[in-house]
């Protein structure tokens, strides 16, 4: 018997994660130029021709992986609760997001630098522009509520703070104190200090600090 249109729905949703996903992997990895389409097509477990289908090329598979990373950091200012309740999960939600999608964030810090698909993150940039200015507007509501003096200002050094984290655990990996990182902004907006740590399997903190990105993993 035929399989039903919804069977075969999951199925083309099942191989375009798939796609994403290795693609995602191996540009961490490799970097764009060196992950052919044959490697990701070969990771995801997939025809060479599912990228054609759901994508068109190697370009527009890029841009859905930026697409993703936008995806997820537009999601973190979607929060509840009472100002500081939503401070506290903004900046959990992004050391979370920093920990669980590494190559993502690999992946796409070395598309935002380099010249050959600069293009592209501009692009995905230009198509996110409503939600990432709900998202920021979102946070700037926090601390307009927190009596800040200037939301914009506060938001703005928030999110690099965040994104600095970003780039040194993508460095460093499990070298960077990420729970301390954590432990430590909640003290610079005098949050409550989180009651338990992030469910993450990180390493016990060393006694010096020192991240290392030849240690990394």
């Amino acid at each position: 018997m035929a399989r039903s249109e919804e069977h075969n729905r999951q199925a083309r949703e099942r191989a375009r994660e798939a796609l994403l996903e290795a693609a995602i992997a191996l540009f961490a990895e490799r970097g764009v130029a060196g992950a052919s389409i044959a490697e990701i097509t070969r990771r995801a477990g997939v025809a060479q021709g599912l990228v054609s289908y759901h994508f068109g090329g190697k370009d527009q598979l890029i841009s859905a992986v930026i697409d993703r990373w936008f995806e997820t950091v537009i999601g973190l200012s979607q929060v509840e609760g009472t100002p500081d309740e939503a401070l506290a999960a903004v900046i959990d939600g992004a050391l979370l997001a920093t920990a669980f999608a590494v190559p993502l964030q690999r992946a796409v810090l070395a598309m935002q630098l380099q010249p050959t698909t600069q293009r592209l993150f501009a692009e995905s940039e230009e198509r996110h522009a409503a939600g990432a200015a709900a998202a920021e507007d979102a946070v700037r509501a926090v601390f307009r509520a927190r009596g800040a003096a200037d939301p914009s200002l506060e938001e703005v050094m928030l999110r690099s703070t965040l994104e600095g984290v970003f780039v040194k655990f993508a460095v460093f990996g499990d070298t960077y104190p990420l729970e301390d990182a954590r432990r430590w902004l909640h003290r610079l907006y005098d949050l409550p200090g989180p009651a338990a740590p992030l469910p993450l399997n990180l390493p016990p903190r060393a006694s010096e600090l020192r991240p290392r990105a030849t240690t990394a993993d």
